[in-house]
């Protein structure tokens, strides 16, 4: 899709209106010289024959006591039914609304379906609900094309039940591997998600998982700092995705790229706290993954233990490649730049392997900002597959301590800098 397409869907000039971000302005017109990095984004359409369902009309109550889960399945079955061009499902305000595990199930007729959340909606605080089901699953909106999803409505995940018998806190016998996530696209096409609350979830909050064409814009994303796989927005299996001006503070990565996904511009994050922007972890199990045109731009990350990141699991086969980071701000980051390619997160300690992901062409620039220990860019590649086209310009990282100085760090990292590079980056080889 041209870029010019991509344009009219979202303003010429982004402002991020929170006084902690008013220090960058985002004209997305920088984007259009680069044509393959813009990915094909869903429109919002509107008409003025349009069909409404609102749940209210279909029993829900929205007291936070009563179970309107059933409501919300028929007013949805309803809205994806109607054969007009748009239907319009409505979660009105000033109330709370109950809901177990649901899914809602496309394709619709409608060409387009329209959700609009102003109320807040809750699941059940104990994790005993989800007993015999799919653990991992809260709100999903599975094979819709054609979906918007706004409003000034709140998902309060209410995960803290979860959190404590997370197996990443808890080590005792019967912890919890897997939980629900708040909400997720799966095998949708053309969506677009603005202007929603999503808090606490007890797992990741955002899932897109083999979708095409979609923009989320306009979130906010919080949970405590401590609290274990709280991801921001995931995305899987997935092409042309953008997601722009959201900010994101949770207790994992504030957005993370996972396997066999390509084609991702995120811009005009603010992230802090959590784990940072990662691509990864890749090629767990022995994996064979394929990861490219990834784009990250004008983000601002504080406080949190990485920066932009790329992890890969030892064993894995395939590639991630072509991938950017450009005008970036860190304060008081542990690990502003890294590559890990020894990446475990299990308890036990993970076995030395010859195979890996081959990662290439990664360019870093326009990167300041403040590093929280002493080595600000680590390049800690595999000793086997090297880490090539590793290109770093105008970048100028300086620790956020006085009296200190940072360094650079690599391990089979071929590469080089133009412009002014601080730490140098003596350490790549040619």
């Amino acid at each position: 899709m041209p870029c010019s397409l991509f344009v009219s869907a979202v303003p010429n000039l982004v402002v991020l209106g929170f006084l902690f971000l008013n220090w960058f302005f985002v004209d997305l017109t920088l984007l259009q010289h680069k044509p393959s990095r813009v990915p094909a984004i869903a429109s919002v359409v509107t008409e003025e024959n349009t069909t409404q369902f609102n749940v209210l009309d279909f029993g829900a109550v929205g007291d936070g006591i009563t179970d309107d889960s059933q409501a919300f399945l028929s007013a949805w079955n309803a809205t994806c039914g109607t054969t007009t061009g748009l239907s319009t499902f409505i979660v009105p305000s000033d109330k709370i609304f109950l809901l177990k595990p649901l899914t809602f199930k496309g394709p619709c007729n409608s060409s387009y379906v329209d959700v609009q959340i102003a109320g807040t909606l809750i699941p059940p605080d104990t994790p005993s609900t989800w007993k015999g089901i799919d653990a991992s699953l809260w709100l999903q909106f599975a094979s819709v094309d054609g979906l918007t999803l706004s409003g000034s409505g709140r998902l309060n995940g209410r995960g803290y039940n979860w959190w404590q018998q997370s197996c990443r806190i808890n080590h005792t016998e019967g912890c919890t591997k897997l939980a629900p996530t708040a909400i997720r696209f799966v095998r949708c096409t053309d969506v677009v998600v603005s202007n929603l609350n999503l808090a606490d979830s007890p797992q990741t909050h955002v899932l897109i998982h083999g979708s095409r064409r979609v923009t989320v814009t306009n979130l906010k994303i919080t949970a405590p700092a401590h609290s274990p796989n709280t991801d921001g927005i995931h995305i899987q299996s997935s092409q042309h995705v953008a997601i722009q001006n959201t900010i994101i503070g949770t207790g994992d990565d504030c957005i993370s790229v996972g396997d066999n996904t390509y084609n991702i511009v995120i811009q005009g994050i603010a992230c802090g706290p959590g784990h940072g922007i990662s691509v990864g972890s890749l090629g767990r199990g022995g994996s064979n993954v394929s990861v490219e045109e990834i784009h990250v731009s004008f983000a601002k990350l504080f406080n949190t233990t990485n920066g932009v990141r790329i992890k890969t699991w030892q064993g894995g086969t395939g590639y991630a490649k072509s991938i950017s980071f450009d005008r970036i701000n860190f304060n008081n980051v542990q690990n502003p730049i890294i590559i890990d390619q020894y990446y475990c997160d299990v308890r036990h300690r993970c076995a030395n392997q010859t195979n890996a992901v081959q990662i290439s062409n990664v360019t870093y620039s326009y990167l300041s900002g403040t590093s929280k220990t002493d080595v600000a860019i680590s390049l800690n590649c595999s000793q086997s597959v090297a880490c090539t086209g590793m290109h770093f310009k105008n970048v100028n990282i300086t620790a956020a301590s006085s009296g200190r100085d940072v360094q650079s760090f690599c391990i089979n990292a071929h590469g080089d800098s133009k412009g002014d590079v601080h730490p140098d980056m003596a350490c790549l080889s040619m």
